[in-house]
């Protein structure tokens, strides 16, 4: 007798919502046709939290087994109680789905079980264990990866690295032709997601609003009352919130905003972030109490970025944010005219300017040797012009610093005499000498950390501190974002420089820096005031 033919995912899975008596949106049909239909060695689905996609994948399990009863697949997951999770509600689906009768032997393991008519006697149906569980000389036709990386266990550099040595191991567990699937949410900006969809696995991403555009987290956008948004109100609407954590809350059209095309009109001052969003994928289920509840229950914009928008944000609540520095592209210029200095940043005139060096002599396991220059302007903005690296023996260091002194007429380097710092000053000054650049020995006795964060955390916050588009593309910019004040073992270099470089007092630039002589400078005429630098920004 021919064996029925299989039902499709689809219809697999609206039999399943029917017995449980959900209600089957549009977003579900979406992911079950793609689970169904990709066929791609290395898949990413990641949909936003609580849109229910492992339970899905479940049911998605049962299926397979379903059509082929000699399938193996193995459940990785953070940990042992999380992968059982999935083990467990797949068992649910075998045993009352309607078409899985008698699939199942009378006492299957909670987590791991063969399924009647199995082939393989030691590679179960289904095995579900932790990341940090042995699974060598495990056989698998499917590896799952199911919410495998979680807070926990991507704190720091360090835990991330821990944990992609960790899953190499799927690497030999898979036989040839196998198909592993990660599903997650990503909770890091460097997340196993990002990392294997730049690697060109397959994805299905799906963001909770199709759309959005945020206002208030960089200076040149706060207090403006009317705001843009590039995109069409769908259906149900736009969906305007203020703030984030308890203080949060969804705005209401004509009581704190009104429309104007396509532009909210605040009707207030708000001195918040603003995230206007248009095509919620589930509008029944995220209704606009819910959204506002979600909002008000996540502390920080990064996990509501990562959770809800699947945009990669570093886990927690981020103490030092480098994308609230302001980017900008010049270099400043000095005129000198009746025996006074004036140095300018385009249209804003510099008054103070601070130079550090945090050497290192390239010894193991030793930080970089970071060299910061930090500008300040009248009005207490702070530019960050320059994060570099310097590099080759001591000498070659020293002539980069003098070469940085003269292109930036820098009346002043700050050096950190702790460690191999003590006797770098005297051998700086000799090669300084001339140059008029005093050198200044600084011995810090303040903890690394709580450094790091008074010099940052004011200006961030009140969005004064602007960066040059070259420490923004260096190092400095990852070191910011993975930055953990409970770390003392991390990459900070450059971020313990620029701190110390923006703690320092300003040294007011008043003289030429070099021989006027030898270095020739540009015509540029007295500033007539203080001027706003005026950037066009992405």
């Amino acid at each position: 007798m021919e064996e029925p033919r299989k039902v499709s995912f689809l219809a697999f899975f609206i039999m399943w919502a029917k017995v449980m008596g959900w209600k089957v949106p549009h977003i579900h049909v979406i992911v079950c046709t793609w689970l169904e239909t990709c066929d791609d060695p290395v898949r990413v689905l990641m949909i936003f939290r609580g849109a229910a996609k492992s339970t899905i994948y479940a049911v998605f399990k049962a299926w397979q087994l379903y059509c082929n009863r000699a399938n193996r697949s193995l459940i990785w997951a953070a940990d042992g109680k999380l992968a059982k999770k999935l083990s467990r509600d797949t068992l649910n689906v075998l045993r009352r789905h309607p078409l899985c009768g008698g699939m199942l032997p009378s006492k299957p393991g909670a987590q791991t079980f063969w399924v009647n008519g199995a082939t393989d006697a030691r590679n179960a149906s289904v095995d579900a264990v932790g990341v940090d569980q042995n699974a060598t000389g495990a056989r698998a036709d499917d590896v799952d990866f199911d919410d495998i990386e979680v807070p926990k266990n991507i704190k720091t550099p360090e835990a991330r690295e821990n944990l992609r040595l960790k899953i190499e191991e799927s690497t030999h567990i898979a036989v040839p032709g196998a198909q592993k699937t990660y599903i997650g949410t990503p909770h890091t900006h460097n997340s196993i997601y990002t990392e294997q969809i730049e690697g060109g696995a397959a994805v299905l991403k799906i963001p909770l609003f199709e759309h959005s555009k945020r206002y208030g987290d960089k200076k040149e956008e706060q207090g403006r009352t009317r705001l843009p948004f590039p995109f069409k109100p769908g259906p149900d609407g736009l969906y305007v919130l203020a703030g984030i954590g308890k203080f949060a809350k969804m705005l209401k059209e004509d009581e704190d905003y009104k429309l104007d095309g396509q532009c909210v009109v605040l009707l207030r001052q708000m001195n918040v972030v603003i995230d206007i969003y248009a095509g919620c994928v589930w509008p029944e289920r995220f209704t606009r109490a819910e959204v506002e509840q979600r909002r008000k229950d996540t502390r920080t914009l990064n996990g509501w970025d990562s959770q809800y928008q699947l945009e990669a944000k570093p886990v927690g609540e981020t103490r030092l944010d480098p994308d609230r520095m302001i980017p900008y592209d010049l270099k400043p210029t000095v005129h000198y005219s009746n025996r006074q200095a004036v140095m300018m940043l385009g249209k804003v005139q510099i008054v103070g300017a601070c130079a550090r060096w945090d050497c290192s002599l390239g010894k193991v396991k030793s930080d970089a040797s970071a060299f910061s220059l930090v500008l300040t302007d009248a009005k207490g903005n702070l530019y960050w012009q320059l994060a570099e690296g310097l590099t080759g023996d001591l000498d070659d260091q020293c002539k980069r610093v003098k070469e940085l002194v003269l292109q930036y007429y820098i009346p002043s380097v700050k050096v950190e005499t702790n460690g191999p710092g003590g006797f770098i000053p005297p051998r700086l000054r000799k090669f300084l000498a001339g140059t008029g650049c005093a050198v200044v020995d600084d011995h810090s006795t303040v903890n690394k950390q709580k450094r790091i964060l008074d010099a940052f955390e004011a200006p961030l916050s009140m969005n004064v501190l602007w960066a040059h588009t070259s420490v923004l593309d260096g190092p400095t910019y990852d070191q910011m974002k993975d930055f953990n004040p409970l770390s003392t073992n991390q990459p900070d270099d450059y971020l313990d420089s620029g701190a110390g470089a923006i703690a320092d007092t300003p040294v007011r630039i008043g003289q030429i820096v070099g021989n006027p002589t030898e270095h020739q400078t540009h015509p540029w005429r007295p500033s007539a005031g203080v001027h706003e630098i005026e950037f066009e920004t992405s």
